[in-house]
């Protein structure tokens, strides 16, 4: 076909130093309380900075939207961003953007209603941001499963030569 890898784009890493390809950190590390190694797949700095940068343009696009509103974007791309990046270790980066996005939001209604206190915003929307039906997507809620190592388990389309 005449493809040729670029050498720009080509990287060789050592899997200690660890690499990121499609938004993951590919690395690995030893176990916690043992000494065996292995490799971890956890979502890229970039990657969280990316999602970060969203939330807070969308936070601080318009304080004259309900917070209805302002929930429905936020849960929109939060769920998706989420769901890829689940399949991980993404526990500690989930509760991190959820502690984040708790920030954003405070900021979003001391921003709105400005004479207000802390003690009446509270009782108006809660600790946890809700309006009505409508509560915030919580990340650090999100289930997370672990790619599993199945290679005994596949099938070798070569014949063996025992």
């Amino acid at each position: 076909m005449g493809l040729r890898p670029s050498p720009e784009k080509t990287l060789i890493t050592h899997i200690d130093e660890g690499t990121v390809f499609l938004g993951w950190r590919i690395q690995r590390h030893r176990k916690r309380g043992t000494g065996k190694h292995y490799v971890y797949v956890y979502p890229a700095k970039k990657a969280l900075a990316a999602v970060m940068a969203k939330v807070k343009t969308i936070c601080r696009q318009n304080t004259n939207l309900p917070l209805e509103v302002l929930l429905h974007q936020l849960n929109r791309m939060l769920r998706g961003w989420t769901a890829y990046f689940r399949y991980g270790c993404s526990n500690a980066t989930f509760s991190y953007l959820r502690s984040y996005l708790w920030q954003e939001i405070v900021r979003w209604k001391n921003r709105k209603h400005r004479r207000t206190s802390w003690k009446q915003l509270r009782r108006r929307y809660g600790i946890w941001p809700a309006n009505g039906d409508v509560t915030l997507f919580d990340p650090a809620r999100v289930s997370t499963k672990r790619y599993y190592y199945r290679g005994t388990r596949i099938p070798t389309p070569w014949p063996s030569t025992t």
